[in-house]
């Protein structure tokens, strides 16, 4: 009887943590693909807006500008052995799997040539439609391999934000335990609101390097984004409750 009534408790734990673990994925998966659809409109708006003369070329010469961040800089990682591999395999995997895959490339070699003057069927109407939208066609599939690049560097980053949230960590409870022994004041409302900026932080790194529609290197949003994330975490550690 006892693991009767121990196993719905059981079961119920388990449920909850893949519900949230699912959740979890779920919310990573529309930020990312809010991320990429943000920064493909940007880059459409912009060969008619911002960048009309560079118009294909912009989302290209983007393309090779991150490569190249990967080559002089991220040689090295603890992620892996060899980055620059790494973000070259992320990106040739999202472009067979989302364009290869779904016979998407095939579908635009057999539009894209002129139709012969006799020629019938839908093919002709199809390179009728295509043929004015084929340049942001291409751009939206190179902001694709952009993205991914991206998404390689920020995973290649991650201990960047271990590391320093690691420091902070054991900073604030430095600092909790000397507000603790001096009698020191306890704020519970820093201590919520410092806990609930911390995920925010790493979402919003994600999403504003993921979205830009220009080349930067990724130093210039990461660390910032870092030195923030870790200042949250040293304030949740160093605010929380003297006594458990």
């Amino acid at each position: 009887m006892a693991e009767a009534v121990a196993d719905p408790r059981r079961t119920a734990v388990r449920q909850g943590l893949i519900s949230k673990g699912l959740t979890a994925v779920a919310q990573a998966i529309k930020w990312l693909l809010f991320s990429l659809l943000f920064s493909i409109v940007v880059e459409l708006v912009g060969m008619n807006l911002w960048w009309e003369d560079a118009g294909l070329d912009h989302s290209r010469a983007m393309l090779s500008q991150e490569i190249s961040y990967l080559d002089t800089d991220f040689r090295r990682s603890i992620v892996t052995s060899n980055p620059v591999r790494f973000a070259k395999d992320v990106a040739d995997g999202t472009y067979h799997y989302l364009f290869e895959v779904t016979r998407f490339i095939a579908f635009i070699r057999w539009v894209s040539p002129p139709p012969r003057a006799e020629e019938k069927g839908l093919r002709p109407t199809l390179h009728k439609v295509y043929q004015p939208i084929a340049e942001y066609t291409i751009a939206a599939m190179q902001v694709t391999q952009v993205f991914s690049v991206r998404l390689a560097i920020l995973m290649l980053a991650t201990p960047v934000f271990l590391l320093f949230s690691l420091v902070a960590l054991v900073d604030g409870l430095v600092r909790r335990d000397l507000r603790r022994w001096g009698g020191g004041r306890e704020s519970s409302f820093v201590y919520h609101y410092a806990k609930k900026a911390a995920i925010p932080l790493v979402v919003l790194t994600w999403v504003v390097y993921l979205s830009l529609p220009f080349s930067l290197h990724p130093t210039f949003v990461i660390l910032p984004f870092a030195t923030l994330f870790a200042l949250t975490v040293l304030v949740t550690a160093g605010t929380f409750k003297k006594y458990l």
